[in-house]
């Protein structure tokens, strides 16, 4: 068991380096794995594509204000 004793002495000496190994894992682990298993779910039905005119367009950008109520 030398290599868990190489990884704990890793992980104590380097706790930050470790963590970011551990979240890159995560990062490539999932990916691989759930995608797949999402794709075998067969769908029962196509969700319908909203028609262009149903769709509302957002002109406050987060300001609080419409474009057109802007003075200049």
């Amino acid at each position: 068991m030398p290599v868990m004793e190489k990884l704990k002495m890793f992980v104590v000496q380097e706790p930050v380096v470790a963590a970011s190994c551990l979240i890159a894992g995560v990062g490539l682990f999932l990916p691989a794995v759930v995608r797949p298993m999402l794709d075998s779910f067969e769908t029962s039905k196509q969700v319908p594509q909203p028609a262009s005119n149903d769709v509302s367009v957002n002109t406050d950008f987060g300001t609080g204000y419409l474009l057109t109520d802007l003075v200049w």
